[in-house]
């Protein structure tokens, strides 16, 4: 990858209800096929972060949602791209629906190891298991 293009900025929701986090797969088509994913996307030019985090979930999964505290940033190389990912925390209203045709399930903290998330989850995800609060740094 070239050392001159910029990283793609994503956010994602950590979303927690009941001690389950709430999960998304990615589509077959696109980057990543088949990993789970805390679900958001990337951010339009000019686009706040809240304002990115708040239409992804509308869009992907037809809920409002509260975008709370940046839990934590990470930058990661794939071959392809390189993308900056952004976690916050949030609270949605009402139920998701999976409005592109993805699978969406909660999951309890002790399960996110048993999913297979991409490389750049991996620090979040030993967050989330080691404590039950996110902002443990």
């Amino acid at each position: 990858m070239s050392a001159d293009r910029a990283p793609i900025v994503v956010l994602a929701a950590v979303v927690e209800r009941g001690g389950q986090f709430l999960v998304a797969r990615r589509l077959a088509h696109g980057h990543l096929p088949g990993l789970w994913e805390f679900p958001g996307g990337k951010c339009e030019l000019g686009e706040t972060h809240e304002a990115c985090l708040a239409r992804e979930l509308m869009e992907e999964l037809g809920v409002r949602a509260s975008i709370g505290d940046e839990i934590m940033v990470t930058e990661h190389a794939y071959a392809d791209r390189t993308v900056r990912l952004h976690f916050r925390q949030c609270t949605i209203d009402g139920q998701p629906e999976a409005r592109l045709g993805q699978e969406i399930r909660w999951v309890d903290r002790d399960a996110l190891r048993t999913l297979d998330f991409p490389a750049a989850d991996r620090d979040l995800i030993d967050r989330l298991v080691a404590s039950p609060s996110p902002h443990r740094r």
